[in-house]
């Protein structure tokens, strides 16, 4: 259960459940697949303290209703749009774990007016490789399948597995206390209809399928952090590496002794970097001159406004930072 109220909303008919708290700026925080809004728990006490915090669940997932409709990534970027819209929020700090990563990447891209940073925690749309367990929602009868393990009485016996090795003190199973709760949700039929769905939307047999390496430069112009549990089993910490080489502007932080809920496993260090690296960076200013010319030329701009004369003049955007030593 949350430790805050859960407020409801129905846009474009459908009920979406969230929490608001502090503040402040706004932190829009998206929760990964399976997830809840509960996820943020750990750490949305200690953000609130400073900012606005808001953590939807999103369509399909916890309280939030569970249609039979676009669960694409690119609809849960629309949708948060939506939501930060009947909100009355214009702006934001959008964090994103694991296919929440995903959504806030899109977010950024599709609303870079609305974004004035982004934070990813172990987001997915960084490399191909995704755990088995992931790839396996993908196959012919999932639902079938899944509705005979969550049968009452085998829930009970393979939840509490999960747990009790959670518990263990093992590295590779130290993230199998939110699988287990994930494992519970798929319960209820249309849970585990919308998760398939959106599964198939982003990830086939051979991995992800959505990637950010072909709008990586974007980012030129929009601070971005990135925070990995060095122990993730489910997107592998390598990841974070590939975050750095094609997008040298990131700010990326590995989190030693963490699986692939880092804010669960350390709460306190999570908070504390997001809070720095929100401090320390200014605001993107969403010019849309700008923007076209990074989409037009894409990676090759600073190259061209140099051949045109233009470079030294008209400086691309940058995400700055007011830390001295950024």
């Amino acid at each position: 259960m949350s430790s805050h109220p859960v407020r409801r909303l129905v846009i474009h008919g459908h009920e979406r459940a969230y929490v608001q708290a502090g503040s402040g700026p706004v932190l829009l925080l998206l929760h990964g697949l399976g997830c809840d809004h509960t996820t943020w728990d750990p750490v949305i006490d200690r953000l609130a303290e400073e900012f606005t915090v808001i953590a939807p669940d999103l369509l399909g997932h916890g309280q939030s209703a569970k249609p039979r409709a676009d669960y694409s990534i690119g609809g849960y970027a629309n949708a948060m749009r939506d939501l930060l819209t009947v909100l009355g929020v214009e702006t934001c700090t959008v964090v994103g774990h694991s296919l929440g990563g995903g959504v806030a990447m899109q977010f950024a891209y599709q609303y870079p007016e609305r974004t004035e940073r982004m934070v990813l925690i172990a987001p997915g749309g960084i490399g191909p490789e995704v755990s088995p367990a992931i790839r396996a929602v993908t196959l012919p009868f999932f639902r079938q399948w899944m509705g005979l393990l969550t049968l009452p009485g085998l829930r009970h016996v393979n939840g509490t597995a999960l747990r009790l090795l959670a518990r263990s003190g093992l590295r590779a199973t130290r993230d199998l206390g939110e699988v287990a709760d994930i494992y519970d949700s798929f319960r209820d039929p249309a849970a585990r209809a919308a998760i398939g769905h959106v599964v198939r939307a982003c990830i086939d047999w051979r991995g992800q399928v959505i990637t950010m390496a072909d709008r990586a430069y974007l980012t030129a112009a929009m601070p971005m952090g990135v925070i990995w549990g060095s122990e993730d089993h489910v997107i592998p910490a390598s990841h974070a590496e590939i975050a750095r080489q094609i997008a040298p502007g990131a700010e990326v932080e590995l989190v030693a002794d963490a699986g692939h809920f880092p804010h669960r496993d350390h709460p306190e260090q999570v908070a504390r970097l997001l809070l720095d690296f929100v401090r320390t960076t200014q605001p993107s200013t969403h010019d849309r001159e700008d923007w076209r010319e990074l989409l037009t030329y894409g990676p090759n701009l600073p190259a061209t406004r140099e051949r045109a004369g233009e470079w030294p003049l008209r400086p691309l955007p940058r995400a700055t930072r007011s830390r001295a030593s950024a």
